[in-house]
């Protein structure tokens, strides 16, 4: 009878054990989502463009439209800007939380960008749900005039622009842009 009370104990001493590392292994897989979702809400975010207080250089680019955007399309006020690539999944799982908000934003389309990187052959990454609600920009590969003038080392890239060109908040969420 001993003998039972002994293996109970130890397989209950096992079970327990196990049970404890598993919570640990499920908090690590949570921080690790959370760092490759954008970043801990309590440190700053990726550096994935330019940062708070730089600013955008100069760039010339035509919109799908065929309107001409330059530079100066940021002095009519603040301006959201979003940065897409074509085979991004981190882009198709945040655009439609671009859209939504870009959709209310203040200045309505005329004060939101959103650029897209990639092949044209490929399709464009929900195109027209873009086009509805900002001033889009096509650019075949990355360091293309507005990435580059952006910065932009990553996607998906948000930010919010002052008027005077100055990136005011930026990062892979759009929490980042709107911080």
């Amino acid at each position: 009878m001993a003998v039972l009370y002994s293996i109970v104990a130890v397989v209950g001493l096992v079970c327990l054990l196990d049970l404890l590392l598993t919570v640990g292994v499920i908090r690590r897989l949570r921080e690790h989502t959370q760092l490759l979702a954008g970043g801990s809400p309590d440190g700053p975010p990726p550096a994935v463009m330019l940062g708070p207080d730089e600013q955008v250089g100069t760039f010339e680019a035509e919109a799908t439209t065929g309107e001409s955007i330059t530079h100066e399309v940021f002095q009519d006020g603040p301006t959201l800007v979003g940065v897409f690539a074509h085979g991004c999944s981190s882009c198709e799982e945040r655009l439609p939380q671009f859209v939504d908000y870009a959709k209310e934003f203040r200045g309505g389309p005329e004060r939101v960008l959103s650029v897209v990187v990639g092949d044209a052959e490929n399709g464009h990454l929900h195109l027209d749900d873009l086009q509805a609600v900002s001033r889009v920009v096509l650019e075949s590969r990355p360091g293309a005039p507005i990435t580059t003038a952006l910065g932009v080392k990553g996607y998906p890239a948000f930010a919010m622009v002052g008027a005077d060109g100055t990136v005011r908040s930026s990062g892979t969420l759009l929490a980042h842009a709107l911080a």
